[in-house]
């Protein structure tokens, strides 16, 4: 008889260490792989500072960027630095007006519209930029809830500048198109802040380098950016 106690006790013993080891690595599971917030997705509106009376946007431009960034936490904190690469892309939308970009002229101009009439007038500029961020999450364990602030600059080399108008001849949609990179500064920095809960945020930022070069266009102009993000993995 105490030879069957002893086996039925060892057997709930073994059961007691194996189920709190079950639970010990569900445990770990759960807090070793927090996402990182590796992919950041924004959409958003820009619009240019110091702009002067001669030129003549629309209310809204458009922006699409996207990163892959990579993580460090910084040591068992609620902090973490991170830094990435990716694109940035912007549209902006000039009303009864069009730019003259020419490779000919040494400065940029922006004229009146006239023939042809356009319904679409956009100057589109693209970068590969590299952003840098201090981060704070409030749930380090899970990063997918929970309040994030981050802060940083990001870093764009110019990689593609055009302007692009549509309009309609003979019922048939036309589109011109000039391409050059000639009077857009090839670098670019911009101030960051991101505020969000969870995968989603809003974001700003701001140039903090003039958008044309010098002699090349006017001076001081520099854009800004507001919209939504989502992050993940």
């Amino acid at each position: 008889m105490t030879k069957y106690l002893l086996a039925i006790a060892f057997l709930f013993c073994l059961s007691n260490v194996d189920a709190q080891t079950g639970s010990l690595e569900a445990t770990k599971k759960s807090y070793s792989a927090p996402s990182r917030d590796y992919v950041m997705i924004q959409i958003g509106t820009e619009k240019w500072t110091n702009v002067p009376d001669s030129i003549v946007t629309t209310s809204l431009g458009r922006v699409f960027n996207a990163y892959l960034c990579y993580d460090f936490p910084i040591a068992k904190s609620n902090f973490s630095f991170a830094a990435g690469v990716g694109i940035g892309t912007s549209n902006i939308y000039f009303k009864n007006q069009v730019l003259d970009i020419s490779d000919t002229t040494p400065a940029i101009k922006f004229l009146p519209e006239t023939n042809p009439s356009y319904k679409k007038y956009k100057l589109t500029t693209a970068y590969v930029e590299a952003p840098f961020e201090l981060r704070y999450f409030a749930n380090k364990e899970n990063r997918n809830v929970g309040f994030k602030a981050a802060i940083g600059l990001r870093v764009g080399a110019l990689i593609s500048s055009h302007t692009k108008g549509k309009y309609t001849l003979n019922s048939k949609p036309i589109v011109d198109k000039v391409v050059t990179k000639r009077y857009i500064e090839t670098w670019r920095y911009a101030a960051t802040l991101r505020l969000g809960y969870g995968n989603f945020s809003v974001y700003g930022a701001y140039n903090i380098s003039n958008l044309f070069r010098a002699n090349s266009g006017p001076e001081n102009i520099r854009p800004f950016q507001l919209g939504v993000c989502l992050t993940g993995l």
